[in-house]
């Protein structure tokens, strides 16, 4: 791939599901990048999204049934794959294998020692590699990271979030079905981890080792977790508290507690475009901070920029912490007693 900034950018869609719409909003209305192809199991399905984000005054999209037609085409420069969880690593391996840069939902992969093979091809391959953790490339995450860094609530104490939703049980779902990697954790309590590792990094400048970890979990009749309650504890007194579930509805919000206030993430906390400072004393202060385009502007831009520069990973989201995520993932799921093939394909080394 050019190095030029100046050369259109080629994006390739591989699982033209919901997310992946969104995702081809933000191409189709960003300069310097058109989406090229998109990949499905369904051809007609993969023809209609083809021909909904081609541009009128561009060649239309190219609409494949066979992911190699995408990892082989020259023209291709960055792969984005939606496809549920436990799809992703054969996509992404081979994405990276064939040089294009790939940006993937989360959670990238089922488990960490997935996550690190991934990791070697990037760096094998000199390949730009990152997990599609949007939120923390959001205007509204900004202005909390500045709060955050200015001692604006004082000594951080905890932070409590929700990410609950109520989806119709389906055993042969994405999310219900233990081979595709369902479950709560991986679909939706991967914001929660995410964005409490994100709040600890900019309070405290890292994050600290876990001191303990409870878990209480409800499971699906096909075993995934249905719904998570986590306490993450640092030490010190200091808690993350969330909850993640498939089977109930919550607020969806985001606290986080200081000595002298608190932050506030009203509502879907991983897509804020308002927050919120509340000091113990003194005035809230309430900032609107509205996506440029839909919200994935940011990920998509530093994507090609990173992979323009020949980086294979992003400051914003490197590897490591895809891999710590992971980590953690790994524990809250053995102790929720969640276990997938992919664990026994990939285990964990000894």
């Amino acid at each position: 791939m050019s190095d030029s900034t100046s050369r259109t950018f080629h994006w390739a869609v591989i699982g033209p599901g919901a997310i992946a719409h969104r995702f081809a909003d933000a191409v189709a209305r960003l300069d310097g990048c058109r989406l090229h192809a998109v990949c499905g199991r369904d051809a007609h399905r993969a023809q209609q999204f083809a021909d909904r984000w081609s541009r009128p005054d561009e060649a239309p999209a190219l609409a494949h049934t066979d992911p190699a037609a995408v990892m082989s085409d020259p023209a291709v420069d960055g792969v984005y794959v939606a496809t549920p969880h436990g799809q992703h690593f054969d996509y992404v391996l081979a994405a990276l294998r064939a040089g294009k840069a790939v940006l993937c939902e989360k959670s990238l992969v089922p488990n960490q020692a997935m996550g690190r093979r991934l990791v070697e091809a990037s760096r094998e391959h000199r390949a730009f590699l990152m997990e599609a953790v949007w939120t923390r490339f959001l205007p509204a995450y900004a202005e909390v990271a500045t709060w955050l860094r200015e001692g604006r609530i004082g000594a951080l104490r905890g932070m409590q979030s929700s990410f609950c939703f109520p989806a119709p049980y389906d055993p042969d779902g994405r999310i219900f079905n233990p081979a595709l990697a369902g479950g709560a954790l991986l679909d939706v309590g991967v914001y929660n981890l995410t964005a409490t590792r994100w709040m600890l990094q900019h309070a405290l400048g890292e994050v600290p080792p876990l001191a303990d970890l409870d878990v209480r979990a409800k499971l699906a009749p096909t075993g995934v977790d249905a719904r998570l309650a986590v306490t993450l504890d640092f030490g010190d007194g200091l808690t993350s508290q969330f909850v993640c579930a498939i089977d109930s509805y919550a607020p969806n919000s985001m606290q986080v507690l200081g000595e002298l206030g608190a932050i506030v993430l009203p509502e879907t906390f991983w897509e804020a475009t308002r927050v919120q400072l509340l000091p113990a004393r003194g005035t809230p202060e309430t900032l609107e901070r509205p996506f440029e385009i839909n919200g994935f502007e940011g990920e998509i831009r530093e994507t090609m920029r990173c992979a323009r520069a020949g980086e294979i990973e992003s400051p914003v989201v490197p590897h490591a912490e895809t891999l710590a995520v992971l980590g953690w993932m790994d524990r809250i799921r053995a102790l929720a007693g969640v276990r997938y093939a992919f664990d026994e394909a990939f285990p964990a080394p000894a």
